[in-house]
């Protein structure tokens, strides 16, 4: 009896110590809006931009081709599918910048990099991964958008 009172004793404890809590401030609408799952993760696309194979001196096709990428850059932002980006400092890897794409597949993402003109051109090359992350990473582009002073 004195083991069945401590095995019980141990089983509670184990439930109560280590259950999963619910988040009192959770927001059922926003998460369903966000797509989020329990956990108020989602899936994306992580991109590493690289420096492509093209080694044109075509200064008007390479200007030509960066202002499209910029141009690119703000198109997918208004279409809600890149929530981040950015160029990353000079590096050994040749790594230029960074997409985080709101798409679920590897397919989905290439199709959006395709409508880039400096990739298309191989002026920049792509590496792309699945990534987990929270899915309200896209709520900060509103508040991104207030604290740039002068743009591209």
């Amino acid at each position: 009896m004195k083991h069945l009172f401590l095995l019980s004793c141990l089983l509670w404890y184990g439930q109560t110590t280590y259950s999963q809590k619910t988040n009192p401030k959770y927001n059922a609408e926003l998460a369903t809006k966000l797509g989020a799952d329990d956990y108020g993760m989602k899936s994306y696309v992580f991109v590493i931009l690289k420096t492509g194979t093209n080694t044109s001196t075509d200064k008007i096709l390479k200007d030509s081709c960066f202002a499209g990428h910029m141009k690119n850059i703000n198109k997918l932002v208004n279409d809600k599918k890149l929530i981040v980006a950015g160029p990353m400092k000079k590096n050994e890897n040749q790594y230029r910048g960074i997409f985080i794409l709101d798409v679920a597949t590897i397919e989905e993402a290439k199709q959006l990099l395709d409508t880039d003109p400096a990739i298309k051109e191989n002026f920049l090359d792509s590496e792309l991964y699945s990534w987990y992350g929270s899915a309200a990473l896209p709520e900060y582009l509103e508040a991104s958008d207030k604290v740039w002073k002068t743009g591209f």
